[in-house]
């Protein structure tokens, strides 16, 4: 990284890949995910990671370990976060599951 701008261009173009390209390349490759328990999504985020430096001349990746390891850190992070979120709302994060009923003809 050589300047603060460089490293705000790449933040910016990681959320926007993060944000676009990600959610594809998840859905193109989810048997693959499936089958390696989900571990693959950390080699798409390394994909992204790599396609960043390549497009943001301040940010620099040496290789692709590099960019599995950076991107096996921000999973550590993001899960830190969830942890951190559940414990300031005190448990209140509540995943809510909404089936749909289909007998007897009504919606729900």
């Amino acid at each position: 990284m050589r300047s603060t701008a460089g490293l705000w261009l790449a933040a910016l173009v990681l959320g926007l890949a993060n944000a676009f390209i990600r959610p594809v390349l998840w859905v193109l490759t989810l048997p693959l995910t499936v089958l390696t328990f989900g571990f693959f999504a950390l080699v798409i985020n390394a994909l992204i990671i790599r396609a960043t430096a390549s497009l943001v001349t301040d940010f620099e990746v040496e290789d692709f370990g590099s960019a599995l390891l950076a991107a096996l850190v921000m999973a550590g992070f993001g899960i830190l976060a969830f942890i951190l979120i559940e414990w300031w709302m005190l448990g209140g994060v509540n995943w809510v599951v909404i089936e749909h009923s289909h007998s007897q003809g009504r919606p729900f």
